[in-house]
């Protein structure tokens, strides 16, 4: 047993050695600040994650480097959903209650990120989806936020694309039923083709995990489309686009940021050629933030950086800008400085988080050149 006078020794140097630590800015690896993420880091679309992964990281690194919070130093946690919403609320819950994360970064999936979501609402914890543009994703949750456009933006782009870039009078519509980013990008197309004069000559649908698309497509066909939107992901987009071609459709496929993945011509090949699809930047792109971080995401990683790894990136610099603006940690302090935000400079765009917690910014078009997405037309927001 200790004497009296031990114990007020040992304390005594405790305290002594806590302050030569906040003094040459050490800290130890529990002082460190907790940060969540979760993705698809394996399932079939297991490249959203691991590249949004990716993103997170590089910009942890970054700020880490600079400094990090005050001396502190940010640490990533990342789950992964396997692409199911199942595992989705597993994750989130782990990261809030176990990990006791100040916010949540994620996902990807609309549908995985309105299942993470909810425990964030219901624990007062922020999170910030880097890519979900489903309107539900933030719609009702003070505590959800988003650093992509929206569905119905992302509808206009597409349809504004087919309508004037290419000149489309009639387009067909193959959409995964069992996804809500899929319904809700074919929903919001449809609207504003036909606003503008196009007709719709034909609406499928098929569902994830599909491998045979000849019926829906041979309805298609007979509609004679001048242009196919398919709003759904990469691993289905490419499989389609083969299919297209062996039936005799040449007209170009339009899709939507789900198609952002260098999977996409690996499956598709050649017939995914001259094809477009809406995303939130392109690699290509003019800019000194674009240019900058393409060149330290090729030299951390070996690749080139696609939307999700952008968005990533930009995610967690929002949340790091709060945080420096915030009054304290706290959930709610961090969630009112996060819907502060405006105007910030970001890879995909210059970010303003509006009412409903959305980010108002431009998107691009590219088009499949030599296997890889080339940069096409931007389009902006109206301004409100």
């Amino acid at each position: 047993m200790r004497t009296k006078r031990s114990v007020v020794g040992w304390m005594s140097a405790a305290i002594a050695a806590l302050a030569v630590a906040g003094a040459t800015g050490m800290v130890s690896a529990q002082d460190t600040i907790k940060v969540g993420h979760y993705g698809s880091m394996t399932g079939k679309e297991a490249t959203f994650g691991q590249s949004t992964d990716n993103g997170i990281k590089l910009a942890v690194e970054e700020f880490n480097a600079a400094g990090g919070f005050n001396g502190r130093k940010v640490e990533v946690i990342t789950y992964d959903t396997k692409g199911e919403s199942s595992e989705a609320g597993k994750a989130v819950t782990r990261l809030v209650t176990s990990d006791k994360v100040i916010a949540v970064l994620g996902e990807v999936a609309s549908t995985l990120s309105l299942a993470g979501g909810a425990v964030c609402q219901e624990k007062g914890v922020p999170m910030i989806s880097p890519s979900s543009t489903n309107p539900a994703v933030t719609r009702g949750r003070d505590y959800v936020f988003r650093v992509c456009f929206i569905d119905p933006f992302q509808g206009l782009v597409v349809a504004k694309f087919a309508h004037e870039n290419l000149k489309a009078k009639k387009v067909a519509v193959l959409y995964d039923q069992a996804q809500t980013y899929s319904k809700g990008l074919r929903d919001e197309f449809k609207k504003h083709f036909t606003a503008m004069g196009g007709t719709i000559s034909g609406d499928e649908a098929y569902s994830s995990g599909d491998q045979d698309f000849s019926a829906q497509l041979g309805k298609i066909r007979s509609g004679a489309p001048d242009a196919i939107f398919v709003p759904g992901y990469y691993t289905e987009a490419g499989n389609i686009a083969l299919q297209a071609r062996k039936l005799g459709i040449k007209v170009p496929l339009l899709g939507g940021d789900g198609w952002d993945s260098e999977q996409l011509a690996k499956i598709g090949g050649e017939a995914i050629e001259g094809c477009y699809y809406s995303n939130h930047y392109a690699p290509d792109q003019k800019g000194e933030l674009v240019e900058a971080f393409v060149k330290k995401y090729q030299s951390k990683f070996g690749a080139t950086p696609d939307g999700l790894a952008a968005l990533g990136y930009d995610a967690a610099n929002i949340l790091f800008d709060a945080m420096k603006r915030s009054k304290s940690l706290g959930g709610k302090d961090l969630r009112d400085a996060i819907a502060a935000t405006k105007d910030f400079k970001a890879v995909t765009g210059t970010i303003t988080l509006d009412k409903n917690r959305d980010a108002q910014k431009s998107a691009v078009v590219v088009e499949m050149k030599g296997g890889k997405p080339v940069y096409a037309a931007t389009v902006e927001p109206t301004k409100k």
